[in-house]
């Protein structure tokens, strides 16, 4: 969530940074309404100083005539009835006003990080670096090809547990998905970060600070008789462990680790990635999330990129590192990482992480503060995946796939799956 009064005393240069995202906010409506809070904060603080004169010369009045019924005090009494009273009718609409102002501020994404690469969409994405050899072998199969000849998921049978796109994996299928879990969560914990295990269902408040509602309430499946949702993405639940909290700034950095099943409707990608791991309703993921202090909040950056980029040396799986532009970026993030991992079987390059720095858009949204410098601050919170493992299997798949048929495991996942080779039964 944005600052309103940065908001009131900003519009133009708030109303520019938000275009570079490709889309035109117009604020003058939230302007317009934070002026007017302005204005009746200025009013009760009036008459709550007037009516505390008017309190301190009742006891005056009655002090002196000994008599609480003088008319003169009766006369004063009313008064201070009706000051009340305003007072309680300015406080309302400033209730009002507050509720209007946090639901229109809601809406509006965070602001782009000065150091993004200006761009309308994916295109004008900057790649940073690339790391190892890509694999361009001609007639390699695709992960969904070789998943099936080794009997490592199922899909269409899948469709008569729950519906399409999503999968059950089986026998060494559950036993990689199941290694590469333990495998990050052990590299994650030995690198300082602490292992959570959230909730799978969130509240809509969880929604709304991590920045998913209102906005995004079609992407995410509610449960109809409770005010609970399937999590989309452990960065809610861990966004929420610390709502309205105030952290000790001694503590800080808070580096969390969490495994959890997301679930997402894919809304508008009907037609794409319908084979395979790539985009399921339901996968699994191990998240990073950081809460620090602001003035720290870009080296932090940098190094939970570098956590999650760790996890693909160890599996020597080829990825490039992409700053995203402007107009790409996630609605609570200022700045962002993506990791691509190489699929030869598409020669090209696949999201398997965006590593973020949210600055205090969520901190905000959620209350999580500390006292650093005597003074109460919002935090700045970052996240990335580390990895998604569904997207993982289906790199190791391809790049590990041999002309036998067989697939190779990463030596750093050999003494978690047990073995070298996924071969036929």
């Amino acid at each position: 969530m944005l600052d309103q009064k940065f908001i009131r005393e900003n519009p133009t240069s708030v109303e520019e940074s938000l275009s570079l995202r490709g889309k035109v906010f117009n604020i003058a409506q939230i302007q317009e309404l934070t002026l007017q809070k302005k204005e009746i904060d200025i009013e009760i603080s009036s008459l709550q100083s007037e009516s505390k004169k008017l309190s301190k010369l009742i006891g005056q009045e009655i002090s002196k005539s000994k008599n609480n019924d003088s008319l003169k005090v009766d006369n004063l009494k009313k008064k201070g009835n009706e000051y009340r009273t305003k007072i309680s009718e300015f406080e309302e609409k400033k209730r009002i006003l507050d509720k209007n102002i946090h639901n229109e501020i809601c809406n509006l994404p965070n602001l782009p990080s000065k150091d993004a690469p200006i761009g309308k969409d994916e295109s004008h994405n900057v790649q940073v670096k690339t790391w190892g050899e890509p694999l361009v072998t001609e007639n390699l199969k695709s992960h969904w090809e070789i998943g099936e000849s080794l009997n490592l998921f199922e899909s269409v049978k899948s469709t008569k547990i729950s519906k399409s796109r999503f999968i059950t994996l089986i026998g060494n299928g559950a036993r990689l998905e199941r290694a590469l879990i333990n495998f990050m969560l052990d590299i994650h914990t030995k690198n300082g970060y602490l292992e959570l295990m959230p909730p799978a269902l969130v509240n809509s408040e969880s929604l709304t600070g991590s920045g998913q509602l209102p906005k995004f309430s079609n992407e995410s499946f509610k449960c109809s008789n409770d005010d609970l949702w399937l999590s989309p993405t452990a960065e809610v639940p861990l966004t929420a462990f610390h709502r309205n909290d105030i952290i000790d700034s001694k503590q800080l950095p808070l580096k969390y680790v969490a495994y959890s099943p997301c679930f997402r409707r894919e809304a508008g990608s009907y037609g794409r990635d319908t084979k395979g791991l790539i985009r399921l309703h339901q996968f699994n993921k191990v998240e990073l999330y950081w809460f620090c202090d602001p003035s720290k909040s870009i080296e932090a950056h940098k190094k939970i990129t570098s956590d999650a980029e760790s996890i693909l040396k160890k599996l020597n799986l080829p990825y490039r590192l992409v700053d995203i532009c402007t107009g790409d970026l996630g609605f609570s993030s200022s700045r962002t990482f993506d990791l691509e991992v190489w699929l030869p079987s598409s020669k090209c390059y696949r999201e398997i992480s965006s590593c973020s720095n949210c600055l205090d858009f969520q901190a905000r949204r959620s209350s999580i503060r500390a006292k650093i410098d005597k003074k109460n601050t919002y935090l700045h919170t970052l996240n990335g995946s580390g990895l998604a493992i569904g997207r993982t299997m289906a790199a190791i798949l391809e790049n590990g796939q041999q002309t036998d048929g067989s697939v190779k495991i990463p030596d750093a996942l050999v003494p978690y799956f047990g073995s070298n080779f996924l071969k036929t039964a």
